[in-house]
């Protein structure tokens, strides 16, 4: 991030500088998070240095009002953001305001005060079982690199087979899944907490076959998945193939790798697995971010009636 190009005074951009730092070092935030504030507060001053007539410091960001921030989420909704964009852009700002708070720098009411938008109730959606199995399998994937193929599906498997995010999985190292006898694995997750997760048999049979024909060096110490050029695997490279294999199997648009992960959820849910277990196993810190799983399951089981159901 390039401090320089903030239209904001010095003393600002030192706070801001150190609340960032912060967030990735203290409170361990995910890399994209820190990204995102950092983006939603750049946005925020550009935004305050038009608004005031000038690059805002400390002093002007201790004497903003709630008309202040309305003004700045009215803009960003003009500039297309949507709701979801807007609750995160007062996320950050708040989350800036109570660091100067802390300091003693600022008071946070004014971000305080304010509501967020209210976000759309969305549901996951998840595959079906058995488009899920087709995603993952070897065979069906698409390209002319047989171990190509095999590292695809190898991932996919992670994702619908113990829930992994894209991120967790591909940061799996080469000495990771070895072991057959192993019956979980440890993941680091989100805020570098670290959750256990059962292993299938499926997972290690997918994982085997993409070390037999992998042509680089899988040892400890280097990463499981690569690209191929021989480096760590891209989320993009993944996301890109997982396009093409719906296009070719027919698959709806909504069938992302992060759909198998949402599959996991929901077919354990369906499958009789209890809200707390699947909380745990998909590392969600909150059970409220759990429960839309129930909501999936109820969807599917209204359908089902009214297809079936001969008064529906």
């Amino acid at each position: 991030m390039t401090q320089a190009l903030l239209p904001a005074r010095p003393d600002l951009i030192a706070a801001r500088k150190a609340w960032l730092q912060k967030l990735a070092g203290e409170r361990r935030l995910a890399a994209n998070t820190v990204e995102a504030y950092e983006r939603d507060t750049r946005q925020f001053l550009h935004f305050l240095a038009d608004h005031q007539g000038g690059p805002p410091g400390v002093r002007q960001i201790a004497d903003l009002k709630p008309m202040d921030l309305r003004a700045f989420l009215t803009r960003r909704r003009a500039q297309g953001a949507g709701t979801r964009s807007l609750g995160r852009n007062l996320a950050a700002v708040r989350s800036f305001l109570r660091h100067l708070e802390k300091e003693g720098l600022a008071n946070a009411a004014a971000a305080t005060a304010m509501r967020a938008p209210r976000q759309p109730k969305s549901l996951p959606k998840p595959l079906t079982a058995a488009d899920a199995v087709r995603a993952v399998d070897a065979d069906e994937q698409l390209n002319d690199e047989p171990w190509v193929r095999a590292r695809n599906a190898a991932v996919l498997t992670l994702l619908y087979g113990c829930g992994l995010r894209i991120g967790e999985a591909l940061s799996l190292d080469g000495g990771d899944l070895r072991d057959r006898s192993a019956r979980s694995i440890a993941v680091t997750g989100k805020g570098g907490k670290t959750r256990t997760v059962p292993l299938l048999p499926a997972v290690f049979e997918a994982v085997d076959a993409y070390r037999d024909l992998c042509p680089y060096d899988l040892s400890p110490g280097t990463p499981l998945f690569r690209g191929l050029r021989g480096g760590a695997l891209q989320p993009a490279v993944l996301q890109r193939d997982m396009r093409r294999l719906r296009g070719a199997l027919g698959l709806p648009d909504t069938a992302t790798p992060h759909a198998l992960r949402h599959s996991f959820a929901t077919h354990l849910l369906g499958s009789g697995g209890d809200l707390r277990t699947i909380q745990e196993l998909l590392g969600h810190a909150s059970l409220s971010t759990t429960q839309v799983y129930t909501g999936v399951d109820s969807q599917r089981l209204l359908e089902a009636w009214r297809a079936a159901h001969p008064r529906a």
